[in-house]
């Protein structure tokens, strides 16, 4: 409760202080800096800098600093986000809310704005001041400004490397399993396929887990050295339909696919045979979720996450381990529904 009368008190403030934005409206009013900021409601991002940033950087500068925020809530917003993303600077596919624009530079994301804001605003003031940006470019030169680009991209090989990985395994299973099915007998399962899949499925929940807390507390991520997840976080496909976090879906898979490798565990029900070709259905589709998202990754974001690749390696490698307990039971299907259609055959020739 505290945390939304924060952030209402914010947008009043700043909707008070600040006029509509337009490009050469009037000339800058010395010694007063103005941004503006497109944000979301269901960003938790955007939450972070509205009541965590903001106060404190408006509550230290007062009337030389003067912010204008911009709610994305309709097609002609977005349009206007992405025009706006672009003409500063930003590859298409990565732009993402918050997205601040200040001067002739361009933040993004709940790491650039606090990382780089106070120092461009300490810039900008010591020019004697800077007007409203234009969403449709940089419209003044301010000399050179701390650096506030988009991240360069690392963990490209990697990320070639795991989809390739992906899509190699992928193609594997579905190759053993077209084999699998054609055998007179399938053997049982190892006895390693129980615990490797708890173990993969519990590791990815971790990992999961960790990506829905970033992504529904605005946090910054631990990246490590290889690759920007906070870059990625704070893309526009972070989220599944602009609403649901990638992390949460994760998170929701993993419970799902644990829930079906426990449940024979659990009950003596004539249905807990189906639970193995549950798991490697569910292992199988968040394979082809994650070769989405790695390649938006590689082809459209431009920034490569760590975490989202360690799971990615996790699902694939629970699908391959999920195979040889599915495949008997699939095999079993597969008999009784050629030995049915047989019965049906030599009831109609009769």
């Amino acid at each position: 409760m505290a945390r939304l009368k924060g952030l209402a008190a914010l947008l009043v403030l700043a909707l008070l202080a600040a006029p509509a934005p337009h490009a050469n409206a009037q000339a800058p009013v010395p010694g007063v800096v103005r941004a503006v900021m497109y944000w979301m409601s269901t960003c938790g991002h955007c939450h972070y800098v509205l009541t965590e940033v903001l106060p404190p950087i408006q509550q230290h500068y007062g009337a030389q600093f003067e912010l204008r925020l911009i709610e994305v809530t309709t097609s002609p917003d977005v349009d206007e986000l992405m025009a706006a993303g672009v003409a500063y600077g930003y590859p298409r596919g990565s732009i993402g809310v918050p997205l601040l624009l200040i001067g002739d530079r361009a933040l993004m994301g709940s790491e650039e704005i606090p990382e780089h804001l106070p120092g461009l605003i300490e810039h900008y003031l010591a020019l004697g001041g800077v007007d409203w940006p234009d969403p449709a470019g940089p419209a003044v030169d301010t000399g050179p400004a701390p650096a506030a680009s988009v991240p360069t991209p690392n963990g490209f090989a990697l990320a070639i490397a795991v989809l390739a990985g992906m899509a190699g395994t992928l193609a594997g299973v579905a190759a053993g399993l077209a084999r699998g099915l054609k055998r007179r007998r399938t053997r049982p399962a190892p006895r390693w396929v129980g615990w490797a899949v708890s173990l993969l499925a519990l590791a990815g929940l971790g990992v999961a887990g960790y990506l829905a807390y970033v992504e529904t507390q605005a946090v910054r991520a631990v990246c490590g050295p290889v690759g920007d997840c906070n870059a990625v976080q704070a893309s526009s496909y972070a989220r599944l339909f602009g609403i649901l976090p990638v992390g949460v879906v994760g998170l929701a898979g993993y419970l799902a696919i644990l829930a079906a490798w426990g449940w024979p565990r659990l009950s003596a029900h004539p249905s807990v045979r189906c639970a193995p070709v549950a798991v490697f259905g569910m292992a199988v589709g968040g394979v082809l979720f994650s070769l989405y998202l790695t390649y938006l990754e590689l082809f459209v974001i431009g920034a490569v996450c760590l975490w989202c690749l360690s799971s990615a390696v996790i699902i694939t490698l629970l699908m391959a381990a999920s195979l040889p307990a599915a495949l008997p039971v699939l095999a079993s299907w597969r008999r009784r529904s050629r030995g049915a259609g047989r019965g049906m055959r030599r009831h109609h020739a009769d």
